[in-house]
């Protein structure tokens, strides 16, 4: 199981293109697609507390091949992902999100309704909205996948809604050694942690697209898993105006948490805290017609934090959300999460060619409580004496496919300019200001 490169040569030669499964699709009842994505990562002047290492650099492999077979009134789907990595400091914050070898993240059965809606039933990933409550990974080197049920309605003039029960899998195995090791271990689910949902999406409203949600959470602890028992329930909803050449275009999302929740998922916690918590992001930007098509975008996104008052917890939680898209890199960087955090950044992307983009953004963030956690840097400073700013982050990216729809070059850097929170708190590491760099080669059959 070590020799992950000819596992993936393997999965690619047998793999068809994806461009040829969606021309004939229609004709062919089996379809069969791979791909295989190389990264190399580094981060210098680590921004997390010990033990994590001021230096750390890390090699990852991705490989994913996925299977459809139609049967005319269902149809069979099944995914592999083998997230691997290499090189690391053994005292690396890589974890189960870097690592998760040979995992059937998708074995499903979807039986087709009324005009496009569907039932999937079994092991499954899915987004939903822009993926701030609920997503399939991209850029991350593993996924979020969940087992249940997902009842997708598809009504007139674009409306639609998404009905989920699922059970969110547990990544194996979590432990240093086994991660280290790229042990193969099947991940878990059972019902000691329940996600359920829905999610809605109603064009023409107010001039743009309308998307309400409600989700619930229930987790308990089990014999195999400690948690916080978080019994949460989550309400939002965002509303969008997509981007155009020569047009304004605007993003609001925001939710709020309610229910019990225990401060930790320590086994001496038995504490039921009552939970309420919030999140908001709001953007305008504007796209510029002709030559690279250039978008401007300022945004402002702010999560709460928990003061530690006895009874209450006011921690956002993020759920089975992505990040890259608006936070920058993880992977080994990743310090900013919709939790304890006032972030404005401004925004500048560009599209020189149909095979090549890119931006360049300024951010930077507050924590909404200074006593609690920073974000997701693992900082914090119980007394708020080092004030609330963590400091400022310039990041940029360039993704070129090399040959279109076959393979793809994608290189970012970041460069976090640590401020008070993260300087002078008592567990901020004394390493200087954080810089990150990762180049991934991505060949998609």
């Amino acid at each position: 199981m070590r020799n992950t490169a000819a596992l993936a040569g393997v999965l690619l030669i047998a793999g068809t293109s994806n461009a040829a499964h969606a021309a004939d699709a229609a004709e062919e009842p089996f379809t069969l697609s791979a791909s295989a994505r190389l990264r190399v990562e580094s981060i210098d002047g680590q921004f997390r507390p010990a033990p994590a290492p001021e230096n750390d650099t890390m090699i990852s492999l991705r490989t994913e091949i996925a299977a459809r077979y139609d049967a005319g009134p269902v149809r069979f789907v099944a995914e592999v992902w083998d997230a691997r990595a290499w090189g690391q400091d053994s005292r690396s914050s890589a974890n189960t999100s870097e690592v998760n070898a040979l995992e059937l993240v998708q074995a499903n059965v979807q039986v087709p309704l009324a005009g496009k809606s569907v039932l999937t039933l079994g092991r499954y990933t899915l987004d939903l909205g822009n993926r701030r409550m609920m997503a399939r990974q991209r850029f991350r080197n593993t996924t979020n996948a969940f087992t249940g049920a997902h009842l997708a309605l598809d009504g007139a003039a674009g409306r639609k809604l998404d009905l989920i029960f699922a059970l969110p899998h547990q990544r194996l195995p979590d432990d240093a050694d086994g991660i280290r090791a790229d042990r193969v271990k099947v991940d878990r689910e059972s019902f000691n942690v329940v996600f359920f949902g829905a999610h809605g999406t109603l064009p023409n409203v107010l001039g743009g697209t309308l998307q309400p949600y409600a989700f619930g959470l229930i987790e308990q602890d089990g014999a195999r898993l400690a948690t916080a028992n978080r019994r949460i329930g989550t309400l939002g909803a965002r509303h969008f105006v997509k981007a155009k050449a020569g047009a304004w275009d605007h993003e609001v999302e925001g939710a709020v948490q309610f229910g019990k929740a225990r401060r930790t998922s320590s086994a001496a916690d038995q504490t039921d805290l009552d939970v309420f918590a919030w999140f908001i992001h709001a953007e305008l930007g504007h796209t510029l017609a002709g030559g690279w098509t250039p978008r401007i975008a300022a945004m402002i996104d702010a999560a709460s934090g928990d003061g530690g008052k006895a009874g209450k917890f006011t921690r956002f939680d993020t759920l089975y959300s992505a990040r890259r898209f608006e936070f920058g890199p993880n992977g080994l960087y990743g310090p900013f999460r919709r939790s304890n955090m006032i972030s404005p950044s401004l925004r500048l992307e560009v599209a020189p060619s149909k095979r090549t983009d890119a931006f360049v953004a300024w951010r930077s963030a507050w924590a909404e409580n200074r006593r609690d956690q920073f974000a997701a840097t693992g900082v914090r400073d119980a007394n708020g004496a080092s004030g609330s700013l963590g400091g400022h982050q310039i990041e940029g990216r360039v993704r070129h496919w090399i040959v279109p729809g076959l393979l793809q070059v994608d290189a970012g850097a970041a460069l976090l300019l640590k401020r008070g929170l993260l300087r002078d708190a008592p567990n901020a590491p004394a390493s200087g200001n954080t810089r990150y760099g990762y180049i991934d080669l991505t060949l998609s059959l």
